[in-house]
């Protein structure tokens, strides 16, 4: 577990924890690159001292990733006999994700070129493990012969998510599952082997 999403050391104030947390999101859609989200403005939006932020993450980094981790509920538990039905309960929490301005405006913002050590920090600590439940589904899939042999979880997952991405916005409100029920049996059309279909 990466330590940096729930410091060490006895509780601080929950108040303190949301304020810097909002200040940091609302930079981060603010701002045009993560260089000028300071762990000094942070601390000003949020009406504490940085005293008070180092006391609770060692790094702007680590602050940042904490930050955008509260915009990712937990995935479903899955592990139904169906790769198709888990599919669809994964990516329709990833659609749930996606809509909206904040998450889109930080999406943007770590398409920037700068502080890499920070993005790879919350691509490795907020996206791949959402990423590599799809790819264990997948695996299974495979693994069962629901699959074709051969398929890339990898390319598989970037289509789902890519197609979320494409989604956003041009569905009816409320309708993530049925988009993701199209999204995915679109995708899985390409995959299954004759036996799985």
């Amino acid at each position: 577990m990466d330590t940096s999403l729930h410091p060490p050391g006895r509780p601080r104030s929950q108040r303190a924890n949301d304020a810097i947390l909002k200040a940091a999101l609302e930079l981060l859609a603010e701002q045009k690159n993560l260089a000028d989200v300071s762990v000094e403005a942070i601390a000003a939006r949020a009406g504490v001292g940085k005293a008070t932020i180092y006391r609770r993450w060692s790094c702007k980094g680590e602050l940042l990733t904490a930050a955008v981790a509260t915009l990712r509920p937990p995935l479903p538990e899955v592990g139904n006999e169906s790769v198709r039905d888990d599919l669809v309960e994964l990516v329709t929490q990833i659609c749930r994700d996606m809509d909206s301005p904040l998450d889109m405006a930080i999406r943007g913002l770590l398409l920037s070129d700068t502080h890499p050590e920070i993005i790879d920090r919350i691509k490795r600590t907020v996206f791949a493990p959402r990423e590599e439940a799809i790819h264990a589904v997948l695996r299974r899939g495979i693994a069962s012969g629901e699959l074709r042999p051969g398929l890339e979880p990898a390319v598989v997952q970037r289509m789902l998510v890519g197609g979320a991405l494409a989604g956003r916005g041009s569905e009816p409100a409320g309708s993530h599952r049925a988009y993701a029920e199209r999204l995915v049996d679109t995708v899985l059309d390409g995959a299954r082997t004759a036996a799985g279909a």
